[in-house]
C-alpha cells in the first residue's frame, strides 16, 4: 500500500507545496512502520489526509496503523472511508472484515470478506477470516468450508487447522445433541454411545450398548464386527471370532478382525493374505482403519508382525503402499491427512454410476469406487444416494466427503437420524486429523496443551489433565479456557475449593461466559452455598442447549433448599433429561410429599427406582472395565 502511495505522490498531488509535504509525511510513516512505531505512523497518515482526504490508499494505510494499535472501531471508520472512494481495494475489504470480527460484529464482516476472497483467491487470510466469522455465528459447515479453502492455499497456516478442528467438534456436539433430542433411544444414538465408551476404554459397557444395537436392528451396518473388536479388547477371542463370522456380509471390518486374530496367534502370513484382499478392494478402507487392527496388540506380536512385513517387503512380494501404511500403523504414526479435503460437485470420476452399482460396490467393500461415482453432482442426489455416499466415503477414509454428504441430507426435511449419525462420525475424524496437523505445526502451543488437558479430563485422568491445563495457562495467562479446564479437572477430581478458585479467575477474564458461570454455580451448589450459586446459574442461561437441563436441575436444587418449592418443581421438570441416577426424581418426590401430592410423589419414586436399577447395572460393568484396565496396566 505504501509503495502505491509513493507512486501517486511522484505523479503529483496538485500544488507543489502539498506534494512535498505529503511525500514527507509518507516517508515519516514508512520509517515509523519499520521500527513498529504505529502511533507515529498513524499521526503521519493523519497529517497527509488533512492535505488530501480524497486518496483512498491514505485512508487504508491509516486504518492499518489503527488496526495494529488495536483501535479496531476507529480503523473500521478509516477503511470504510477508503472503500467509499475506491470500493475494489483488496486490503480495506479484508481488514474491514477482520476488524468487524474483532468488535463482535461477525455478520457485518461476511460481505467484506467474501468480496476480498473473490478479489484475491491466492491469499489464505481472506477465507481464514471468513471462517472465523462463520464460527462466531455458529454456522459450522460454512466455517469448515472456508477454513478448508485457507488450508488448500497454504497447509502451513496452523490456525486454519486448529479452527477447522474447532468447527468440526462443534458440528459433532450440535448434531449429537439433535440426534439424542429427536430419539434418545434410537439405534443410531446407541451405536455412537458404544463408540464413545470404547474410546474411554469402558469395554464392558460398550459391549452392552453394542448388543443393544443388534437387539434393535440385527442388520445395523458392521455392528457384529464392532462388537467383535470390543471382545478382542477384552481378550475374548472366541466371542470375537463368532461376531466376525456372524457379520451378514458387505462389511470388511469382519475381515480386518480376522486378520487381527491371525496376528494374535502368530499366523502372520494368513493375516497378510487377508489384508492384501482388503487392500485390493479398497486401500482407503485399510489406511483409515489401521488403528482398529493394531489397537491393543502386545509388543511381542507387534514386533513379530512388523518384522514379517519388512521381510516380505524386502522380497518384493508386497505392495509398497500397503507395506508403508501397515508399518506406519504399527509404529503408531498419525493418520494420513488425505481424508481431510471437503467435497464439491465434480469430485470423483467423470461418469456417474447409478445407486444400484454403488450399492454393489459398497457390498463388495469397494467403498472408494462407490464414493467417487456418487460424488458427482452431490447437491442433486436423492436422500438414499446421499446416505450411501456418506457411509461409503466414511469407510474409505474420505471424511470430508462424508461430512458434506451427511450435512446436505441433514438439512433436508424431515431431518434424517442416519445423516446425523454419519455427520458425527465424519466430523470426529476430521477434527482429529486437523488437530494432529496443528500439533505437528505447533507442538508446544497453548492450544496443544489445552487439547491434551481435555482429552485426559474426559478419560478421568485428572492429574495429567491438571498438568496440561497449568502449562497452557502459563503459556496464555489471559486466556480463560485453560483455567476453565483446570477448574473442571479439580472439580471432578473432588477438589471443589481449588476448582472454585480457578473458575473465578477464568470469570475475571471473561465475566459473561455462560459456561464459566455455570461451572461456578455448580461448584457453589456442591458446597451448599445456595444463595451465591443462584446469580451465577442465572447468568449462564445462554449456555449451549445440551447444557440447559443440567442448569435447570441445579437451579431446582437452589430453589428447593431456599424454600421456593413451586419454582423448584418447575426447574426440576425442565432438568429431568439430565437425571441419570434418579436423584432429581427423588427430590421431586420429596417436594410433592411436602405439598401433599402423594400420587405425584409415588410416580416420581417409581422412576427413581428404575433409574437407580439401571445405574447399578452400569456401575457393575464400569467396575469390571476399570479392573480390566488396571490389570492391563500391570507389568
Amino acid at each position: 500500500m505504501l509503495f502505491i502511495l509513493l507512486a501517486i505522490s511522484e505523479a503529483g498531488f496538485g500544488q507543489q507545496g502539498n506534494n512535498q509535504a505529503i511525500t514527507s509525511y509518507l516517508r515519516a510513516a514508512h520509517e515509523a512502520q519499520s521500527r513498529k512505531d504505529y502511533a507515529a505512523a498513524e499521526s503521519s497518515y493523519e497529517s497527509a489526509i488533512e492535505l488530501r482526504s480524497d486518496i483512498p490508499e491514505l485512508w487504508a494505510n491509516l486504518g492499518l496503523m489503527q488496526d495494529a494499535l488495536g483501535r479496531y472501531s476507529v480503523a473500521i471508520q478509516s477503511f470504510r472511508k477508503s472503500l467509499l472512494l475506491k470500493p475494489d481495494l483488496y486490503v480495506p475489504n479484508l481488514f474491514l472484515g477482520i476488524d468487524y470480527i474483532q468488535t463482535n460484529h461477525a455478520q457485518q464482516a461476511i460481505p467484506f470478506l467474501v468480496k476480498a476472497e473473490s478479489m484475491n483467491a491466492r491469499d489464505p487470510q481472506a477465507p481464514l477470516s471468513l471462517g472465523k466469522a462463520y464460527l462466531r455465528l455458529k454456522e459450522f459447515t460454512a466455517a469448515k468450508d472456508a477454513f478448508s479453502r485457507a488450508i488448500v492455499l497454504d497447509r502451513r497456516v496452523s490456525s486454519a487447522w486448529f479452527d477447522f478442528g474447532i468447527a468440526a467438534l462443534n458440528t459433532v456436539e450440535a448434531d449429537a445433541w439433535k440426534l439424542s433430542a429427536k430419539n434418545a433411544h434410537s439405534v443410531w444414538v446407541k451405536a455412537l454411545f458404544a463408540e464413545s465408551l470404547r474410546e474411554e476404554l469402558r469395554f464392558k459397557e460398550a459391549i452392552s450398548e453394542e448388543q443393544a444395537v443388534l437387539s434393535i436392528d440385527p442388520h445395523f451396518p458392521c455392528a457384529h464386527s464392532e462388537l467383535g473388536f470390543l471382545y478382542l479388547a477384552q481378550q475374548e477371542d472366541a466371542s470375537a471370532l463368532g461376531e466376525f463370522a456372524a457379520e451378514p456380509g458387505g462389511c470388511p471390518l469382519a475381515g480386518l478382525g480376522r486378520a487381527r486374530l491371525h496376528i494374535d496367534t502368530g499366523e502372520n502370513a494368513e493375516a497378510l493374505a487377508t489384508l492384501k484382499i482388503l487392500w485390493e478392494h479398497d486401500p482407503g478402507f485399510v489406511r483409515s482403519h489401521i488403528s482398529l487392527l493394531v489397537g491393543g496388540l502386545t509388543p511381542e506380536r507387534s514386533t513379530a508382525f512388523s518384522a514379517f512385513l519388512e521381510k516380505e517387503s524386502g522380497r518384493g512380494g508386497l505392495d509398497p503402499d500397503l507395506s508403508a501404511s501397515l508399518l506406519a500403523g504399527m509404529r503408531g504414526a498419525p493418520q494420513n491427512i488425505d481424508g481431510f479435503a471437503l467435497a464439491a460437485d465434480g469430485h470423483g470420476s467423470e461418469t456417474r454410476a447409478n445407486a444400484q452399482e454403488a450399492e454393489a460396490d459398497a457390498h463388495a467393500g469397494r467403498y472408494g469406487r462407490c464414493a467417487a461415482n456418487l460424488a458427482i453432482g452431490i447437491s442433486k442426489e436423492s436422500d438414499h444416494e446421499l446416505l450411501l455416499l456418506a457411509s461409503c466415503s466414511f469407510m474409505t477414509g474420505d471424511f470430508g466427503l462424508s461430512a458434506a454428504a451427511s450435512d446436505l441430507l441433514a438439512r433436508r426435511p424431515p431431518q434424517d437420524l442416519a445423516a446425523l449419525y454419519w455427520s458425527v462420525k465424519a466430523n470426529e475424524q476430521l477434527a482429529s486429523l486437523a488437530f494432529d496437523q496443528f500439533d505437528r505445526l505447533e507442538p508446544e502451543s497453548e492450544r496443544t496443551h489445552l487439547l491434551l488437558g481435555d482429552m485426559y479430563r474426559q478419560r478421568q485422568r485428572y492429574e495429567q489433565a491438571e498438568s496440561e491445563y497449568e502449562t497452557a495457562s502459563m503459556l496464555a495467562p489471559r486466556d480463560p479456557a485453560p483455567l476453565y479446564g483446570l477448574a473442571r479437572a479439580y472439580f471432578h477430581g473432588s477438589n471443589p475449593d481449588k476448582a472454585l478458585d480457578d473458575a473465578k479467575k477464568a470469570l475475571e477474564i471473561s465475566p459473561n461466559d455462560p459456561d464459566i458461570n455455570l461451572l461456578v454455580g455448580e461448584i457453589l451448589v456442591s458446597l451448599h452455598q445456595w444463595t451465591q450459586a443462584e446469580g451465577y446459574l442465572k447468568a449462564s442461561l445462554g449456555a449451549k442447549p445440551q447444557m440447559l437441563p443440567h442448569l435447570h436441575a441445579l437451579l431446582g436444587e437452589v430453589y428447593n433448599n431456599t424454600g421456593r418449592l413451586q419454582d423448584a418443581i418447575s426447574e426440576f421438570r425442565m432438568g429431568l433429561a439430565s437425571d441419570e441416577d434418579g436423584s432429581l426424581h427423588y427430590q421431586l418426590a420429596r417436594i410433592y410429599l411436602r405439598l401433599g401430592n402423594k400420587a405425584a410423589a409415588e410416580n416420581a419414586l417409581q422412576v427413581t427406582k428404575e433409574l437407580e436399577r439401571r445405574r447399578s447395572e452400569r456401575a457393575v460393568i464400569a467396575v469390571q472395565d476399570s479392573s480390566n484396565v488396571m490389570q492391563s496396566d500391570l507389568p
